[in-house]
């Protein structure tokens, strides 16, 4: 299955015609990429960041560094990607829904309840649909997806009360990254999302009562420690969430070409890998948290009926609804 996602997320990215404009390689040039993210030290993902540098610059005999920038140490998601659009030498694990900031229609993805599975990530994204949404973020907006196979689980909602039905959420202050399709999904299903607030920040964000909790993955939750602050984890699973990584077109066009294809191919590896460990220990950074005093309430507690109904309104505010039944169709999902 991830060497099928692999594969296609590769390949769509060759038929983009990325490399067209790389220049020539030099033997003396060395060319230097910070990769960002909000994700702290001892997630999957920054451990495949890492990952990533080594192969690339094995292969590369050390022409191509890779830095890895965990916590929000270059800024807020949304910084770094304006730096990225402006030419700076970064890349940044970013999503759908922030995506859809460029080309709208490409958020959907990040809706509430929109995939069930990660089979059904893979079919979307090898839909002449997905395609056009990321040859469409390079042209009119130079960005360039180096990878979007970047599985990081279903998003649960990590609270200081159980959580049950959406009525439970009302008056709850719950921190989502900083998009539409986010905020808005997060208010149908009964939270006031808040979106100013980085993930590397919710920690001290709890504490200080500036949210009263979060929407977050296993695989990032563990790792920020949340446990220590957050008494629930109501798996609602309400995004799967696929993530990618980017860099503004700017600076891709000055890496060579057996360069560039080299990094978007260990890329690829390095998503497959990672997107694996996250599957593989869900389970585990679920009984950790509730080790160290976290209850888990799990989806068979919940009214997941209610929460998808819930959903809906999202979708309409977003105008969302046909283009839903579109994806639908073009992958046979009834």
């Amino acid at each position: 299955m991830k060497n099928k996602l692999m594969t296609i997320l590769a390949c769509s990215v060759l038929a983009a015609g990325l490399f067209v404009l790389a220049a020539p390689v030099s033997a003396d040039d060395t060319y230097n990429i910070k990769m960002s993210t909000q994700l702290s030290e001892g997630s999957p993902f920054v451990d495949g960041f890492y990952a990533w540098a080594d192969a690339v610059n094995e292969r590369t005999d050390g022409h191509v560094q890779i830095e890895v920038y965990s916590s929000a140490a270059l800024g807020s998601d949304e910084d770094v990607i304006e730096q990225a659009l402006q030419g700076a030498n970064v890349a940044v694990l970013t999503d759908c829904g922030r995506m859809g900031n460029y080309v709208e229609e490409m958020g959907i993805l990040n809706a509430a309840y929109f995939a069930d599975s990660y089979e059904e990530m893979e079919k979307f994204m090898d839909t002449d649909t997905f395609r056009g949404w990321t040859d469409q973020l390079e042209s009119e907006h130079g960005i360039v997806v180096l990878n979007f196979g970047w599985c990081d689980g279903f998003r649960h909602f990590l609270t200081n009360k159980p959580i049950y039905s959406p009525d439970d959420l009302k008056g709850v202050l719950i921190r989502t990254p900083g998009a539409a399709v986010w905020s808005k999904s997060i208010e149908s299903l009964g939270a006031t999302p808040v979106s100013t607030v980085g993930w590397a920040d919710v920690y001290n964000a709890v504490q200080t009562k500036t949210i009263d909790g979060a929407e977050g993955q296993t695989s990032a939750s563990y790792p920020a420690a949340l446990y220590e602050v957050l008494d629930y984890m109501d798996q609602t699973g309400h995004i799967l969430l696929m993530n990618g990584i980017i860099v503004g077109e700017k600076f891709w066009s000055t890496i060579p070409e057996e360069y560039q294809q080299i990094i978007i191919e260990e890329c690829a590896n390095a998503a497959a890998d990672a997107s694996a460990v996250v599957a593989e220990k869900a389970s585990e950074y679920e009984g950790l948290m509730a080790e160290k005093g976290m209850t888990i309430i799990p989806p068979e507690e919940i009214d997941i009926a209610a929460f998808r109904e819930a959903s809906e309104a999202a979708y309409e505010a977003l105008g969302f609804t046909e283009l839903r039944a579109k994806l639908y169709e073009e992958i046979g999902k009834e």
